[in-house]
C-alpha cells in the first residue's frame, strides 16, 4: 500500500469537509424554506373577530353579536360557535351554542364576510340568576369557535377568545374585550 503525501490528503480531506459542510447548508436551507411557508400560510388563516351590537331593553345576555371572518385569503368554513359565561360568585355555567346564526352565504365566511349570532344564555342559568343586570356586571363572557382548516375539510381549529365584559362606559353599553 502506497502512502500519498501530506498536502494531497490534507487537500482530499478538505474536500470532503467542503463538501459536507455544503450539503448541511443546503439541508438547513430547505428546513428553514419550509419552516417559513407553513408559518406563512398559517398566518393566512381565518381568524375570527367578535364584537357585540347595542345592549338594548332586555336582557344584556340577549344581545346579537357579530363574528367576522379577519382573512384576506381563505374562508371560515362550517363555523359552530359556543358561549362561555362565568359569573363570580356563581357556580360555572356549561358552555351554550350560538343560536339564530345567520351567514351571509351558506354555511361559511369568505374573506371579510361577517355573521351575526346571539348566546341564549338565559337558558345556561335555569333560573339560578334572578338579577341579569347585576349578574352581566359581574360575569365574563367567551367564546369557542370551531371550524374547518381551510384547504383541508377533515381537520378542524378551535378559537377561543374572551373574556368580554359588559362595558357601560360606552353608549349604548355593549359587550368589549376585558382590558
Amino acid at each position: 500500500m502506497r502512502e500519498i503525501p501530506l498536502g494531497q490528503g490534507l487537500q482530499a480531506f478538505a474536500a470532503e469537509g467542503g463538501r459536507s459542510i455544503l450539503g448541511v447548508i443546503v439541508a438547513a436551507s430547505v428546513i428553514v424554506a419550509i419552516a417559513a411557508l407553513v408559518l406563512g400560510l398559517w398566518a393566512l388563516r381565518p381568524i375570527p373577530e367578535y364584537t357585540s351590537e347595542n345592549v338594548e331593553a332586555g336582557s344584556p345576555f340577549g344581545v346579537a353579536f357579530r363574528l367576522q371572518n379577519t382573512s384576506a385569503w381563505f374562508p371560515l368554513s362550517h363555523p359552530k360557535i359556543s358561549c362561555i359565561v362565568t359569573i363570580a360568585g356563581e357556580p360555572g355555567f356549561p358552555a351554550v351554542a350560538a343560536s339564530d346564526v345567520r351567514f351571509p352565504s351558506d354555511g361559511e365566511l369568505k374573506p371579510g364576510e361577517s355573521a351575526t349570532f346571539k348566546c341564549p344564555l338565559q337558558s345556561a342559568f335555569q333560573g339560578a340568576i334572578h338579577d341579569e343586570t347585576g349578574a352581566a356586571l359581574r360575569s365574563e363572557l367567551f367564546f369557542r369557535t370551531t371550524y374547518d382548516l381551510p384547504l383541508h375539510d377533515s381537520w378542524r381549529l378551535t378559537d377561543r377568545r374572551g373574556p368580554f365584559v359588559l362595558n357601560t362606559h360606552l353608549l349604548p353599553p355593549r359587550w368589549t374585550e376585558k382590558p
